[in-house]
Parts: structure tokens; sequence; C-alpha cells
């Protein structure tokens, strides 16, 4: 069940890159080049390790890639609360923004929980 939720989450958000990539676009950093061809690489990139989560001959890897995403969009993560605190947003923006960036090591930890190894296999490898 919790693959299942994972897999839903990132397809999801991977989707969303598509609806909305004016969204994803205006948090990206700055020094960062290429903005649509980013936010749709991290789309495809999240649709992709969702899907694996699924397969379980595909599990590590959607598992290392998902991780590695999240090392990714961290900066665009930042780049959010920095935006908010420069133009004045509510304070209660600022508190979702601030709690956001340790929820990604929880993301993280999840992802890393529901694609490691499981049982005897994991033991030999």
């Amino acid at each position: 069940m919790s693959r299942g939720f994972l897999a839903l989450f990132f397809v999801v958000a991977g989707i969303l890159h598509f609806v909305f990539p004016a969204a994803y676009t205006a948090v990206m950093p700055p020094w960062l080049g290429w903005h649509a061809a980013l936010v749709a690489i991290s789309g495809i990139a999240e649709i992709a390790g969702g899907l694996g989560v699924l397969v379980p001959s595909r599990r590590r890897w959607a598992g290392a890639g998902l991780l590695l995403l999240c090392v990714a969009v961290l900066p665009a993560n930042v780049q959010m609360l920095t935006d908010a605190i420069a133009t004045g947003k509510a304070l209660w923006l600022l508190a979702l923004l601030v709690i956001r960036l340790p929820l990604q090591a929880v993301l993280m930890y999840w992802i890393w929980m529901a694609t490691r190894p499981q049982g005897p296999a994991r033991a030999a490898r």
C-alpha cells in the first residue's frame, strides 16, 4: 500500500508539471537555465519513477532516481522560500515553505523504505 501511494504521489506530481508548467518554472532559481526543459524532464522523471516503484525488477532503480530527483529539486524549494521572504508573503505561507524543507527528508526516507530490497534477497545483495 505504501508503494502504491508513493507511486500515485509521484505520477500525479509529474503530470502536474505538464498541466501547470508555469507554476514550476516560476519557482526555479534564476541561475538555472532551460527552465521549461528542466520542468519537463523532472515531470517525466517523476512519472517514470512513480511507475518504476510498482515494478519489482525496476524498483531499486526507480528509488535511486527519485532520491536523486529530490536532491535536484531542493534548490527550487529553497528558491520558493527566499522569494516568499523577499516579497513579504503571509506568515502562514512562509511557515509552510519552511516546513516543506525537512519534509523533503521524510519523503526521501519514504522512497528509501519503499524501494529497498526486502527479505532474503536483500541479504544476498
